[in-house]
């Protein structure tokens, strides 16, 4: 080896020695359904390939309420949090393991809304009334921090920093591993009192005026936009707000645009396109609408025909199967850039949550089996029609969504607390 040579090698290895490899322990999302409506777009989509055939593999109680979709994280762990008379309230079990409970905690409860996220390291990340928190894989905390209102579920906006919206309107960035604020807050509620975390939390389910927040946001990584449904103190209905995040700067969040385009205001969680350029939203005038993400402008709206109670999921390809809920019907709309067009609807399907997607060929959503049963419905996306059904046994309440992991398990869940997970067969 000659000298010249060897410098080099030496120059390089010192190079490589002192350069940033911190990245890969930063938090991404979890390779599973991360958290509610699957990931910071609220698309409900996965790019896993869905099974059109499952088996029931197992079922197993909360012992409690649910009011979010459990989170299915990078390994075998599934997430609910529960709202429970005594016992535990946070739990992770084994989704491939007959739902053996791997850890539990208690919370502090009323923050059944606030659904967890998996990070890629199955890290957890929930909120409860007053307080943001992380868990490890075990149940010894990480990382709490107060906040002012119940957090809803939280979402990864760039490697290490984690979007927390609480229902009183504070809105905050976190270091997702050390847990301290960046940046400053935004409050968009002013005079809140930051020790009644709990105020209007009994409006956050209906989508009620003392709820200023009744929905997870959504983000979109392609263009840096946040968008959120607000209700103002003292206001006739809610409207939608567009927030840019701008890593690295000050500051950090800023306010955008305001929109009262969506007809009687939003109802449920907006939903990103893939690109970033459009927010798909439930009005509350049994629309569809479809607003620009850079000012808030209305492109079009489609007449469902039914008030859907949860949100649209949304894939690359424009196709958008509407949200569900009592008397909803299963309905495809394409956008078509222009104009929504339905494509088709299933007036003998009632869904009851919103249709999560697996894929290009497999869509999920559990729908009416009768006068009081659910069924867990595998549908084509390209015209509807059933690839399989499977009853829910002994299903009460109303189900909470369907979760899709990245080994195609299935996991679905009632707000009576009854989990039901089935495997591909």
């Amino acid at each position: 080896m000659t000298a010249v040579t060897a410098t080099t090698l030496v120059a390089l290895l010192m190079s490589a020695c002192g350069a940033d490899t911190s990245s890969w322990v930063e938090a991404v999302p979890a390779t599973g359904w991360a958290a509610q409506y699957a990931d910071a777009a609220n698309s409900s989509s996965t790019t896993v390939s869905g099974a059109e055939s499952l088996a029931l593999d197992w079922t197993r109680s909360v012992k409690g309420e649910l009011a979010a979709q459990v989170a299915l994280g990078s390994g075998n762990y599934l997430a609910a949090n529960a709202q429970t008379a005594g016992g535990c309230s946070l739990m992770v079990w084994e989704t491939d393991n007959e739902g053996r409970q791997r850890w539990c905690g208690r919370l502090w409860q009323g923050g059944g809304l606030s659904g967890p996220l998996f990070d890629g390291f199955d890290n957890l990340y929930v909120g409860q009334p007053g307080a943001m928190l992380s868990y490890p894989p075990t149940q010894w905390i990480r990382w709490r921090q107060p906040v002012i209102g119940l957090p809803l579920t939280p979402r990864v906006l760039a490697p290490g920093q984690l979007l927390v919206t609480t229902h009183l309107g504070q809105v905050l960035v976190f270091d997702a591993h050390r847990g301290v604020v960046v940046g400053t807050p935004v409050d968009l509620v002013s005079g809140l009192d930051p020790t009644d975390s709990q105020r209007g939390l009994d409006d956050c389910q209906p989508a009620r005026a003392r709820c200023p927040v009744a929905a997870a946001p959504a983000f979109s990584p392609e263009t840096q936009m946040v968008v959120l449904g607000l209700w103002e103190p003292d206001a006739d209905a809610p409207i939608l707000i567009g927030m840019r995040y701008r890593q690295g700067q000050k500051p950090l969040l800023n306010r955008e645009w305001t929109s009262t385009a969506v007809g009687g205001g939003p109802l449920s969680s907006p939903v990103m396109s893939a690109d970033g350029q459009t927010v798909y939203v439930n009005g509350r005038d049994d629309r569809l609408w479809a607003l620009d993400t850079a000012n808030g402008e209305a492109r079009w709206s489609v007449d469902l025909g039914f008030q859907p109670q949860t949100p649209p999921s949304v894939t690359p390809d424009g196709l958008i199967v509407a949200g569900g809920g009592p008397d909803a019907r299963l309905t495809a709309v394409r956008d078509d850039g222009d104009g929504g067009e339905v494509v088709w609807t299933r007036d003998d399907v009632e869904p009851l949550s919103t249709s999560s997607r697996a894929g290009t060929d497999v869509g999920y959503t559990v729908a009416r089996d009768g006068e009081n049963g659910m069924t867990l419905l595998v549908f084509d996306p390209a015209d509807g029609h059933t690839l399989n059904a499977y009853p829910l046994p002994h299903a009460t309440g109303y189900p909470v969504g369907v979760s899709v992991g990245h080994d195609r398990r299935v996991v679905t869940a009632t707000s009576d607390g009854q989990v039901y997970a089935f495997a591909p067969a």
